[in-house]
């Protein structure tokens, strides 16, 4: 009699555990927060090939990561060089941090952003992996959409004091 009320309630678990409604973990998974020039940003996904202000190829691709929270841009040049950038909604700022060539990460913030525009600017907020705080690195980036097929980027850097940005025009390959 035991062993017959044991399969029965065995019996009804299962069942009430297969009646349950089946969530995949994307349905359990929060929403990445977002704004409205983050998806903006976000649109950037794809390839793109450009030249920089010398004339020199530039290879760049975006692609969505961490659930839709991240975009990462992955710059190639002509010469090899390879930096990674990582942007992320905070608030209603985008964080930028730079994984540069040269083995620092600055990390550069937008204004504040309240609508939809045309172009977007990053300011330097702090590094990491600098020797001093005078070696080379970003200090800001303009990006401009053209359209959605055509992108420019002006980065601003700076050495020891010194000056310098980098002007890089793109068009969607895929």
């Amino acid at each position: 009699m035991i062993g017959r009320r044991l399969s029965l309630f065995v019996i009804v678990v299962l069942l009430a555990a297969y009646s349950l409604p089946a969530q995949s973990s994307a349905q359990t998974m929060p929403a990445a927060s977002s704004n409205a020039m983050f998806d903006k940003l976000k649109t950037l996904v794809g390839s793109w090939q450009g030249k920089d202000q010398h004339g020199n190829g530039v290879q760049l691709t975006f692609e969505l990561v961490s659930n839709g929270s991240v975009l990462m841009e992955r710059q190639k040049s002509a010469n090899g060089a390879e930096m990674i950038s990582m942007y992320s909604l905070e608030g209603n700022r985008i964080l930028l941090t730079h994984y540069c060539s040269a083995g620092n990460q600055p990390v550069l913030q937008s204004q504040p952003l309240a609508t939809v525009s045309k172009q977007m600017d990053f300011s330097f907020v702090r590094a990491t992996g600098l020797k001093t705080p005078d070696d080379g690195h970003m200090v800001g980036l303009s990006i401009t959409f053209e359209d959605k097929d055509r992108l420019s980027q002006i980065w601003n850097y700076s050495d020891h004091g010194k000056k310098e940005t980098d002007l890089f025009t793109f068009t969607r390959t895929k």
